[in-house]
């Protein structure tokens, strides 16, 4: 394939950054799934709620269910989150039914019992409900990270950081996938382009859809660093495909000025595409645009449709109501700025801290807690 290219413009360009370090300890990297729903307290599912560090999503399903005899794949889970944090999500385990109330509990209690004992993990609460967790079911995270060995004095740091803050929750932030998705130097794009044009076998069913993602991902950031490139970001284009934030319902815009104060007040946004063989294309404008990163994809349409590959849309910023700053002042060592925010589900919180740091993490594999 072509070079690949990991670069990614700045939307902050404008404003230094503050530098610095993440994850100088996991309790620097803190996220707490935001769940779509709660559990009714009937089922054969117990879902149980925990804290991790460690220990990737993946990890803990197997150790879950080689503790619990589960059938592989039989536990369940809304979000992906990587080892290097201290990450707080919910699991689904299979219990089945129970003769009577008191024998439900009996058992749930013995469950949760095996995994404080057997796992390293922090049981929070388990409760029931009817069905098993699917990726997906969460509506975002919400994130704790701390940033240290900061590049500038405390006080300009804040400064900086405030005025970098201000203009992503005025204008919102570029829904990059971050770096995690794509390996060290890009190794994940090229082999999910070689799944797609069955270059490369790969038996393992949720690594072969992973890769082929990292690949879609890959095309997504290109299309939308271009579109920031094009200064395209802050305004809609004839024939985008755009997406209600309250609703998610996505129309095409066939007047661009007429929709503009709807972009501008947060209620819809332009949407990405995640390319594929029967992906909602945009038109004129905004399909022109997107046929030029297409014709770059290496990837014919009856390639995308024999590697079973629909496609999709996704949302071209995130919206960040705001962005809470706390300063760390430790006089054993350097002193620090934590920042806490929300993000909707397959958003990725390096998006972010680059932004707000000026930092590159294309190099650094395993950065990012991934939520889809």
């Amino acid at each position: 394939m072509t070079s690949i290219d990991l670069s990614l413009p700045y939307l902050t360009a404008a404003l230094p950054g503050i530098g610095g370090q993440l994850r100088a300890t996991t309790d620097f990297f803190i996220v707490e799934e935001v769940p779509l729903y709660e559990p009714s307290g009937e089922g054969q599912h117990l879902y149980v709620n925990l804290t991790k560090s460690g220990l990737t999503t993946k990890d803990l399903q197997v150790k879950l269910e080689r503790l619990l005899q589960v059938e592989r794949n039989g536990v369940g889970f809304a979000g992906l989150k990587d080892k290097y944090a201290r990450t707080t999500q919910t699991m689904s385990i299979p219990v089945g039914h129970a003769p009577t109330a008191e024998a439900a509990a009996e058992l749930d209690r013995s469950i949760v019992a095996r995994i404080e004992a057997e796992l390293p993990v922090t049981v929070h609460w388990a409760k029931r409900h009817g069905n098993k967790l699917k990726p997906g079911h969460l509506l975002g995270n919400r994130f704790q990270i701390t940033v240290t060995d900061l590049a500038v004095p405390l006080v300009e740091a804040q400064r900086r950081a405030e005025a970098i803050a201000q203009m992503l929750c005025a204008r919102g932030v570029p829904n990059f996938f971050g770096a995690q998705r794509f390996g060290i130097d890009g190794a994940n794009v090229e082999k999910g382009l070689a799944l797609v044009r069955q270059q490369r076998r790969e038996r393992n069913p949720w690594l072969r859809k992973f890769l082929i993602s990292a690949y879609q991902s890959y095309l997504t950031n290109r299309y939308l660093a271009i579109r920031m490139e094009m200064g395209k970001f802050d305004q809609l284009m004839l024939g985008d495909v755009a997406k209600k934030h309250e609703t998610g319902g996505m129309f095409d815009v066939e007047d661009p000025a007429a929709e503009q104060p709807r972009y501008d007040a947060h209620e819809i946004s332009f949407t990405a595409p995640l390319f594929g063989a029967k992906l909602w294309a945009a038109k004129a404008d905004a399909g022109a645009l997107e046929a030029g990163v297409q014709a770059q994809a290496e990837v014919t349409p009856d390639e995308w449709r024999k590697a079973k590959v629909d496609g999709t849309r996704r949302f071209g910023r995130i919206l960040l109501p705001e962005i809470l700053m706390a300063a760390k002042v430790d006089p054993e060592a350097a002193d620090a700025l934590a920042f806490t925010f929300v993000l909707p589900k397959g958003s990725f919180a390096t998006v972010v801290l680059r932004e707000l740091m000026k930092v590159d993490f294309a190099d650094v594999a395993g950065l990012d807690s991934d939520a889809e």
